[in-house]
């Protein structure tokens, strides 16, 4: 058997370049309606796997933070143990001064001490508080990550269950698809992609209905109307940018503007 040889894409007539995009468009709408299955799984999909990862991050946080208040508590607690045993020195010190001066100074140390005493235990019952609060929020928080987690595990095995039912179908129109694209030169199929990256249905090609694009239903002008059927040169849509064919070569029965005629 003779093999196929492939005809290189700038040999290729205007007529038959586009039927080839239109081939592709319709292989890749195919593609599309494929992923319009799937719905909005996986965006749903995406965002409860940002939630879950935002929690754990959320909830190891605040672990350091708990533990950071832990150590601020352990440090207060060595300041009080220091502070009650100045004061105890101050105490026994003032049992030997020599004057009033000496006990006065030693009183305002033990003053001092003892306010320092009571401030790193307003600190303590301040930083208790903050302990306990944090805890209580990790607790909502693991509640939180437990819905979230069954809620993305169910989220994907749906969208495992479809992507599964419709993955060889994809995949033989994405080779399909690829194939075609071989045949059109890069710059044209370029165009292509932008053209359907930029239309709200996805689609780049389209066909002359009632006299007007198919796409935006502006009127088309009948000199360019002819053009478009004689399949010579590549036309684009001046209003939405969509390259134009005649309904003959998209495969659909052109409209017929009859004109009955009343007879006398």
């Amino acid at each position: 058997m003779a093999k196929e040889v492939k005809k290189d894409p700038n040999e290729m007539s205007v007529e038959e370049k586009l039927r080839a995009l239109y081939q592709l468009q319709t292989l890749v709408s195919e593609i599309d309606k494929i992923k319009t299955l799937r719905g909005e799984l996986p965006l749903e999909v995406e965002d409860l796997e940002d939630e879950v990862a935002g929690l754990n991050t959320r909830i190891e946080n605040i672990k350091k933070e708990i533990e950071n208040l832990k150590g601020d508590i352990a440090g207060k607690k060595i300041e009080i143990e220091t502070a009650k045993a100045s004061i105890e020195k101050y105490k026994n010190q003032q049992e030997n001064v020599r004057n009033n001066r000496e006990f006065d100074v030693l009183s305002k140390e033990i003053e001092f001490q003892t306010l320092e005493v009571e401030l790193c235990e307003k600190r303590i019952r301040e930083f208790t508080a903050a302990v306990k609060s944090k805890e209580e929020e990790i607790v909502k928080s693991n509640e939180t990550l437990e819905e979230r987690t069954k809620d993305l595990e169910m989220k994907k095995t749906e969208l495992d269950d479809i992507i599964s039912e419709t993955k060889q179908e994809e995949e033989k129109l994405r080779e399909k698809a690829k194939a075609v694209e071989a045949t059109i030169e890069p710059r044209l199929l370029q165009a292509f992609k932008r053209i359907r990256k930029n239309s709200h249905n996805g689609l780049a090609i389209t066909y002359v209905q009632r006299d007007a694009c198919g796409g935006c239903f502006n009127k088309i002008p009948p000199q360019k109307q002819l053009d478009i059927r004689m399949r010579k040169k590549i036309i684009v849509c001046e209003y939405c940018g969509r390259i134009m064919i005649d309904p003959e070569l998209a495969g659909v029965e052109p409209e017929r503007h009859l004109e009955t005629k009343i007879s006398k």
